[in-house]
């Protein structure tokens, strides 16, 4: 079972974000590790909103795990792929079967469509058991 400590996720997406030295206002998407428990996504809910306080709000999140499943160790390189083809289409695919949203998880987690969007920062995240953390930060690349 996941824990509620939210504070390695939050450590994890606040490192990024320092070590790349960008503002927390660059990020435009993040493609969240959410694999769809209560707890879970609580927890992650939780470290976006230490981590961009307000601004998690305009922040663009999804669940790419509905759509794939749980590739275990194979998630963290698929969805790395998947925010890079965002940056590539300017769309962010959807958390399918997202129709009751906990009132907890009260994100813009994108329901059930696709939308086009454009994306210059992204956060992947990948969370594991033990405090194995890991929050990618990606920039689009402009010729």
């Amino acid at each position: 079972m996941t824990s509620p400590d939210y504070h390695g996720a939050e450590r994890s997406m606040q490192l990024a974000i320092d070590m790349a030295e960008i503002s927390p206002k660059h990020v435009d998407y993040i493609n969240a590790h959410a694999i769809g428990t209560p707890e879970g996504d609580k927890s992650e809910t939780k470290a976006i909103k230490a981590v961009f306080k307000e601004g998690a709000y305009r922040i663009k999140v999804n669940a790419t795990k509905s759509i794939t499943g749980h590739l275990f160790g194979a998630a963290g390189g698929i969805e790395a792929i998947i925010t890079l083809k965002v940056f590539e289409e300017d769309k962010i695919p959807p958390t399918i079967n997202l129709t009751v949203p906990d009132e907890d998880c009260d994100l813009d987690y994108i329901p059930n469509k696709a939308i086009k969007h454009e994306v210059n920062y992204a956060i992947s995240n990948g969370f594991g058991f033990g405090g194995h953390n890991a929050s990618l930060l990606l920039k689009k690349y402009i010729k």
